[in-house]
């Protein structure tokens, strides 16, 4: 499978299978097309008139070569590669901990209910949280390494169970051979200098909640009594980055119907000073006035497209620039890709494992696949207690992978995405094996972009 397209002045051809990636010139491009079902003499004859007989016939041996090499018009190699992927052992490597159910703001997009996720607000005492973190190294078999992601509503709010749950991870490392890469998410409204100074000990990566702008920020994310929090969060947010040296963190935002225009949102973030962001687009039904909606693609691809633009143009004044402290750069999440190595066979074909390797943990020690479907019924998969005992569920999830859902099949993207997100498929069509269409077209216009600034980084 060949996908071509042409973005900010490139003609990029990417073979799907074998995942790499060709800049060409116009002849190749429009040829690329009739290659497969056509001779060289009827190639000739279809673009003679646009372009010289030898120039088609050198063209055409360039592309055979191609072929050959294994370098476009590859075969699928990986569907075969299912039954194993179905069948390997479950070795859980993930916990989502929600170690909050409450939260001190009230985001207005917020899945979570302002924490309460369809029940009530609670935290997670340390027991709880103890006997996750023993199921995680018990269900871990062989793996080392181990992450847990400290989640809510809002982690900071039960800072103290934070705490010694890090503790007592440090200590199961020492006595049964893991490593725990711990992680946290939070809105930073209690994010003070006891917090800094544990998260950058402790947390191999910490997600700062903030959507850009200040009138957009605070649109949705408020306190409970309406007040705004970009002007409270922000000042720490910048001051933690700093003290990470702008690594091992994402400022982490949501653009909107009402914020279409999000690539004034993600600069504003890097003109602040932040060097890792995220801007990602709500998920939400057609009923709510902030949805994103089919006929805001255009606006948002155009958007994506000038973002993708102005991050190669800062790129290369950087790299003239001598003075650190003057570069301009920033990394944006959903344009990272990486086109040499990247995930294994396995992740390319199933994504974050929700479900098998990937779970998510309530304050009472519920089990279910991940954060997003915590909460709702039919999807409890157990305890921390007695382990996994909705095991056809885990099934179900075990078996969720490109080739499973119809719609994946034939689209170029699907070794990015990896499918999709289970839970978006589930509360858009009621099932975890078909997709959610609006984000597919976001998906696909986000890995163009990325492969049009791989290409011209590479000039």
């Amino acid at each position: 499978m060949v996908h071509q397209y042409k973005n900010n002045g490139y003609n990029i051809v990417l073979d799907v299978n074998s995942g790499a990636v060709h800049v060409v010139d116009d002849l190749a491009y429009d040829m690329i097309p009739l290659f497969e079902g056509s001779t060289k003499e009827e190639i000739v004859r279809s673009l003679c008139q646009r372009y010289p007989k030898e120039e088609i016939e050198e063209g055409y041996g360039e592309l055979r070569e191609l072929k050959e090499s294994g370098q476009l018009f590859t075969e699928d190699a990986y569907e075969g590669y299912i039954g194993r992927l179905a069948k390997r052992p479950t070795v859980v490597k993930a916990l989502c901990l929600h170690v909050s159910h409450d939260c001190n703001l009230a985001c207005r997009y917020c899945f979570a209910e302002e924490g309460e996720y369809h029940g009530r607000r609670e935290r997670m005492p340390f027991e709880v949280g103890k006997a996750a973190l023993d199921f995680l190294v018990a269900n871990s078999k062989n793996r080392r390494n181990l992450e847990v992601d400290f989640f809510g509503g809002e982690p900071l709010m039960n800072f103290g169970v934070v705490k010694q749950l890090v503790a007592y991870g440090r200590e199961l490392e020492k006595s049964h051979g893991k490593n725990f890469r711990f992680t946290l998410t939070t809105n930073g409204v209690l994010l003070d200098e006891e917090a800094m100074e544990f998260c950058n000990r402790e947390m191999a990566n910490v997600v700062l909640s903030l959507d850009g702008r200040k009138e957009v920020n605070d649109k949705m994310r408020p306190f409970p009594n309406g007040a705004g929090s970009y002007d409270l969060i922000t000042p720490k947010f910048l001051e933690f980055a700093k003290r990470r040296k702008q690594e091992k963190y994402y400022v982490r935002g949501t653009y909107t119907h009402d914020s279409l225009d999000f690539s004034r949102d993600v600069l504003h973030l890097a003109d602040l000073g932040f060097r890792q962001i995220s801007v990602e687009p709500v998920v939400a039904q057609p009923t709510e006035s902030y949805a994103i909606r089919e006929e805001d693609l255009p606006y948002l691809f155009a958007e994506y497209d000038k973002l993708a633009a102005e991050m190669v143009e800062r790129e290369k004044r950087d790299r003239k620039e001598p003075d650190p402290s003057r570069r301009e750069g920033f990394q944006f999440f959903h344009f990272m890709i990486d086109l040499e190595g990247g995930p294994c066979v396995a992740k390319r074909l199933s994504g974050c494992g929700s479900g098998t390797e990937y779970l998510a943990v309530t304050p009472r020690g519920d089990l279910y696949p991940c954060h997003q479907f915590v909460g709702q019924e039919g999807f409890l998969m157990g305890n921390v207690y007695e382990g996994i005992q909705n095991i056809e569920l885990q099934n179900e999830f075990k078996c969720c992978n490109v080739y499973a859902k119809e719609k994946c099949r034939n689209c170029f993207a699907r070794f990015y995405c990896s499918g999709g997100c289970a839970a978006n498929s589930y509360q858009f069509h009621g099932n975890i094996a078909d997709v959610y269409e609006i984000g597919c077209e976001l998906q696909r216009k986000r890995v163009e972009c990325a492969i049009m600034i791989k290409a011209a980084l590479a000039e």
